[in-house]
């Protein structure tokens, strides 16, 4: 049987007496056995799978913490931070890809590493809480938004989504932003006078909270959750610049479930407006879950579509 590197820790020694939090740790991740754990889960479909195992909880008082590495370094910096400042043991596991070792270069100068497990083209590494590494965890957001570390395009408006603001024409009635990030796109659809309901419906939390400060307007509602499964509607009008990455691989299958959605919550006479980057194979279910699809004028990077008569 192949241990993860936390059991493979404990197996060698690491010591667990007290609660342990695990920050952001993806579905899946391996936790069996373990009781007295509380996971904070800040994207939807991770934070109902810890809700099901029955380990979400702010983790107050805790005598260690786990740290998940994400993709976003300046994310993974502010987690660590936290963790430190929470006191206690601290264990940091990631993938190389995901920057682990140059983050146990960085504490190394600055902490005593207890322990450390380095398998599966990954680190595992604990120390007593103490200094901090000097990192700069400021994110720069684009000028008038309110952005957050490790969010989608956290220091620029996104190329596609700009494009695809263009093309909104003449917004009415219930809409809903399918994806809504931060955002940019809720705030371009607020401009059109005659919408009178914004729905924001963004599987990230953190995401969702700057969407929710950068459009401040009483039409908008805010709905975590996951855009696969949503079930909200019906609407006059769907927008949406989704996904294809969950982890570091591309998966186009998130855009097709977008579009499914799009088709699923969308009034007979609805229309959905979508951008994608070029490469991804999209049109044979904008067809398969439409009855009329055009492509509008987009760029070299980028595709645009309008989509009418949700098939049923």
């Amino acid at each position: 049987m192949k241990y993860s590197r936390l059991f493979t820790a404990l197996d060698e020694g690491l010591d667990l007496s007290g609660t342990l939090h695990v920050l952001r740790p993806p579905a899946g991740y391996d936790l069996a056995g373990l009781s007295d754990v509380s996971v904070e889960a800040t994207y939807f479909p991770d934070h109902q799978y810890w809700d099901a195992m029955g380990f979400i909880g702010d983790g107050v008082p805790r005598a260690a913490t786990l740290v998940v590495l994400p993709r976003s370094k300046t994310l993974a910096r502010s987690m660590i931070i936290s963790a430190i400042a929470a006191g206690g043991l601290v264990i940091i596991d990631g993938q190389k890809t995901d920057g682990i070792e140059s983050i146990y270069k960085d504490i190394r100068k600055v902490s005593a590493i207890s322990g450390v497990i380095a398998k599966g083209h990954g680190r595992l590494f604990w120390f007593e809480a103490g200094a901090t590494p000097k990192w700069n965890t400021t994110v720069k957001s684009p000028d008038g938004y309110k952005t957050v570390a490790g969010v989608f395009s956290e220091s620029k408006i996104d190329a596609g989504s700009a494009l695809l603001a263009g093309h909104l024409e003449d917004l009415k009635g219930d809409v809903a932003d399918l994806g809504a990030g931060w955002g940019y796109l809720s705030r371009e659809i607020l401009t059109h006078e005659g919408v009178t309901q914004l729905d924001m419906i963004e599987a990230e939390k953190t995401a969702l909270a700057c969407a929710v400060e950068n459009t401040n307007d009483p039409r908008v509602t805010d709905v975590w959750t996951d855009a696969l499964s949503y079930t909200g509607g019906p609407y006059d009008t769907v927008i949406s610049n989704p996904p294809f990455h969950a982890s570091r691989a591309g998966d186009p299958d998130l855009g097709k479930g977008f579009i499914a959605t799009a088709a699923r919550i969308l009034k007979p006479r609805g229309v959905f407006y979508m951008v994608a980057n070029r490469h991804l194979p999209y049109e044979a279910e904008l067809d398969a879950k439409f009855a009329r699809v055009e492509e509008l004028s987009g760029s070299g990077a980028f595709k645009i579509f309008r989509a009418t008569r949700p098939k049923r």
